[in-house]
Formats: structure tokens, C-alpha cells, sequence
């Protein structure tokens, strides 16, 4: 039951050895909530879901812990620019905790559409301010970090004179320092490649809290360092996130770690590639995004159709999750005939006659499957056994080989095995069949309120409101038309 990892940090595959027996911490960047999740986010949720299902399988307790970043988290990584929640709580003229309340209600609705299992904790940034000031304040006793005008900076420079600075992305910091353009609004820095580990609030900025320095709020780096040893502890097993994240995000959280805590922070460092369109990443800052929403409804100009969960999820995981995914209309429209033809051979599993003899080796398929997931979670290899195992089904159907009842139980065994705990494809045909009858009636009920309005039936319209409040579902009136969504 070896199980072996690519590592980010020592850029080589190794055998996985928990620092605690029995007992993995993982913890991975989540999403900032200023927007829907596109299949960027999917992708990465997809990724550590399958390392989450594949480590439980394997017999290990985990403890996965995955952030919500909902404040601290700038425009630009130099720590300039405005504040991306701030931002759209502003343009939206609400609340910035109505936008991160909000979107992080759709962001579980999309990303549980998918079949990701939820964290065993999912910790805010806004919800650990005292931690992070906690945390500043003995980086500061360290001597590497420095206080100007109420905002306090991690000194990179000073730092990587004790330590390796850039060794997770494999950047020198005399390069970085000798590429870095002065940037407007650094000024209060000692060197560019520094960064902020707590911000002045300047008069109209919102989101602030007190510490010993100012009224302010955290940079974003610090935010997964300080949650992440709450929960996990000084040094824990994998971290895991985006490959855009390498740098700088994860190389400062190593920086900020080692700089507090005295110790390496992450044993085993996982990154998932990006998704490209037409040769380009697939980003929020790029605006070539698909939202799973848009995926879901078929509403975008490069879909023809609407696409279900299972058929995106499937998409994702046929490219190893180091490699990078390039979407496309037809690429989709393929993993979705490639995902019928598996379900419906584990749906024709059941039924098969059953022979005195097998012209079909189940053991070995098992085998080769668990060594494609145990080899850093190579599931296209595990697919692609599986899809040995529906050309046999499918002859055992036509009468053109035979399967003992003993190896028929074994089979179903292993399609429950790494198709749906492993792999977390499942035919979800029942509950989508009852989510469409769902948003049929909301379609009804929505129109009927729209006519009662129009005739001035306020009281009907009002009493819809209200009793669809009460089960749970909130109605939401814009410009653009009426919404709805499970509270």
C-alpha cells in the first residue's frame, strides 16, 4: 500500500511517510469569495478531493482543512490595489460580508455539485485576526519583519540571509530584486520582493481591525500560516493548491512559518496545473472564464449544451492533475459519451450471467488500478483500466466471454472501490432527475409571483416570498430578473 507523491519542493517523486502514523493534516488554498467558481476552482476542488478520498482509502484518518479567504487578499501581489471583496462589495453597494456570505454559499452549491466531499474544517481569515497579529508579533521578536507607519512588512532580504528564500519556486532573490520594478505604493518597503504582513487601513477602506500597529487587516500570505498550524500544528503532512500559487503565495507562507514557528512548515508540498483555453490559463484576472453555473445551464457562447456535474468532474480527472486540462466544446461532449459508457457498464454489472469459469483476470485489474492511484494519483491510468473492465462487461453481455459469480462480486466490488469512493464519479441520475423537477416548480412559482405582481396582487406575491423563505429558499429581485437560491 505504498503510496508515492510528486513533491513540489524537492521537485522528485517520493514514498509518502505521514509524520504521524495512521493520521494525515492536509491543508489547501480555497477560493477568495468575490465571485462564482469557474472550472479553475473546480479543477483544484476535483484534485485534493480525489488526494481526500484516495488517502481515506488507503486507511488513514485525515484531517483536511481548506480556507475561505474573504479578506486581505489585494488586487495586486505587491501589495497595491484594492482590497477584491472590498471592490465588489462597493461596485454592488453592499456589505463586504453580504459578498463573501454570498458567494461562499454558491461556492459550496457548485463545488457539492461535483461530488467534493467537504473539509474537515473550513476556517475564514476574517474569523483568525487574533492568530495572525499573534503570529506577526513573533516574526517581528524574530527579526524579520519591520514596522513602517502602522502597516509591517516581512523582511525577505533578512530573512534569506539565514534561510532559502524561493527554494519551493526555485527563484534567487538577487534575480528578483535586480527584475522587480519599483511599483507606486511600495514605497514604504525596504526592498520590492518584501511583502505585507499587516496593512494600514487607509480612511475609507472597510474591512479593518485593531492591533498593536494600526487599524488594518492582514496580507494575504499570513492568513493560511496561521491557520494552518492552529489546526495542523507547526510542521503537518500536505499542502496543496493551484501551481499559480507557488509563488508568491506559498513561498511566503514557508518564509512566515519557518520565520515564527523556527521549523518547516509542510513535509510534502502538491500543485494541481491550471486549465488553459486555447493555450491560455483560464482566470477571473484574464476574463476567459466558464462559471460551473454557465456549465451547468449551457449558457456560454463556447457551449453547445449544458453539461452535468459528473461530466465535468470526469473531464477533469481524465488529465493527470500536474499536467495541464484544455478545455474545449468537443473535449467535454467526449468525456461525457466516455462517462455513459462507464456507468452504464457498472449499471449492466448487476444483471450479468453468471459462468463456471472467467476469460478475465479481476484481481489483476484491481491491482492495476490501485497502483495507477497509489503512483501520485494517476487518474486517467485508473480510468483507463476501468474502461478494460467495460469492454469485458460488455462481451460478458454478448455472450463473447464469461465471468464467475465469485469475480462478478469482485468486480462491482472495485467499480464502488475507485470508481465512486476513489474517483468520486457516481451515477447521480435520481437526485439530478429530482434537482430539474426542483428547478422546474421554482420556474413555476417564480412566474406566478411575476404575474401577481404585474396585476398588483401584492399579497400573493409577498405570501410566495415568504412561504418559500420559510423552506428554505431565498427569492432575490434585480434589475436583470428574479433569482433564487437554498439558504
Amino acid at each position: 500500500m505504498i503510496l508515492q507523491l510528486h513533491n513540489t519542493l524537492s521537485r522528485d517523486k517520493e514514498v509518502f511517510t505521514p509524520i504521524t502514523e495512521g493520521h494525515v493534516g492536509m491543508y489547501v488554498c480555497g477560493p477568495t469569495v468575490y465571485g462564482d467558481p469557474h472550472l479553475g476552482h473546480a479543477r483544484s476542488a476535483i484534485t485534493f478531493d480525489v488526494v481526500f478520498r484516495t488517502l481515506k482509502y488507503l486507511g488513514y484518518k485525515v484531517r483536511y482543512v481548506r480556507n475561505i479567504t474573504d479578506v486581505g487578499h489585494l488586487e495586486n501581489d505587491a501589495d497595491v490595489g484594492e482590497d477584491k471583496i472590498a471592490k465588489k462589495a462597493r461596485l454592488e453597494q453592499l456589505e463586504p460580508m453580504e459578498i463573501v456570505h454570498h458567494y461562499t454559499r454558491r461556492y459550496h452549491r457548485f463545488i457539492d455539485a461535483l461530488n467534493c466531499q467537504r473539509p474537515s474544517i473550513e476556517p475564514s481569515a476574517s474569523g483568525h485576526i487574533i492568530e495572525q497579529v499573534q503570529m506577526i508579533e513573533k516574526i517581528l521578536e524574530a527579526g524579520y519583519a519591520y514596522e513602517v507607519n502602522g502597516s509591517v512588512y516581512f523582511d525577505v532580504v533578512g530573512y534569506n540571509k539565514d534561510n532559502a528564500y524561493g527554494k519551493l519556486s526555485g527563484r534567487n532573490i538577487e534575480d528578483m530584486l535586480s527584475a522587480t520594478r519599483d511599483l507606486e505604493g511600495q514605497d514604504e518597503k525596504r526592498n520590492s520582493v518584501d511583502f505585507a504582513l499587516w496593512k494600514k487601513a487607509s480612511p475609507e477602506h472597510i474591512m479593518r481591525w485593531p492591533s498593536p500597529w494600526s487599524d488594518g487587516f492582514p496580507g494575504w500570505h499570513l492568513e493560511c500560516s496561521a491557520m494552518s498550524s492552529k489546526y495542523l500544528g507547526d510542521t503537518f503532512d500536505i499542502h496543496g493548491g493551484g501551481m499559480d500559487l507557488i509563488f508568491p503565495h506559498h513561498e511566503a507562507e514557508i518564509a512566515q512559518s519557518k520565520a515564527c514557528n523556527h521549523k518547516q512548515p509542510v513535509k510534502y508540498w502538491l500543485h494541481n496545473n491550471m486549465i488553459t483555453i486555447a493555450g491560455k490559463k483560464m482566470g477571473k484576472s484574464l476574463g476567459n472564464f466558464i462559471t460551473l453555473e454557465e456549465f451547468f445551464t449551457g449558457n456560454h457562447t463556447l457551449l453547445s449544451k449544458a453539461f452535468d456535474p459528473m461530466t465535468i468532474r470526469f473531464f477533469v480527472l481524465q488529465t493527470h492533475y500536474r499536467s495541464t486540462a484544455d478545455f474545449s466544446d468537443e473535449a467535454l461532449q467526449a468525456s461525457e459519451k466516455g462517462l455513459q459508457r462507464l456507468l452504464d457498464a457498472e449499471k449492466l454489472l448487476t444483471n450479468l450471467n453468471t459462468s463456471s469459469t472467467s476469460t478475465f483476470d479481476v484481481n489483476t485489474l484491481r491491482a492495476n488500478c490501485e497502483t495507477a492511484i497509489k503512483d501520485d494519483f494517476n487518474t486517467p491510468i485508473a480510468i483507463a483500466n476501468l474502461f478494460d473492465a467495460v469492454k469485458f462487461i460488455n462481451s460478458v453481455k454478448a455472450e463473447k466471454a464469461s465471468i464467475t459469480l465469485e469475480d462478478k462480486n469482485a468486480l462491482i466490488n472495485l467499480f464502488k472501490d475507485i470508481l465512486n469512493t476513489v474517483l468520486g464519479i457516481e451515477n447521480l441520475e435520481q437526485e439530478n432527475g429530482a434537482d430539474n423537477a426542483e428547478a422546474e416548480l421554482m420556474d413555476i412559482l417564480i412566474d406566478l409571483r411575476k404575474t401577481a405582481k404585474t396585476e398588483k396582487n401584492f399579497s400573493l406575491a409577498d405570501a410566495i416570498r415568504d412561504q418559500l423563505a420559510k423552506a428554505g429558499i431565498e427569492i432575490k429581485d434585480s434589475k436583470e430578473g428574479t433569482t433564487w437560491e437554498k439558504k
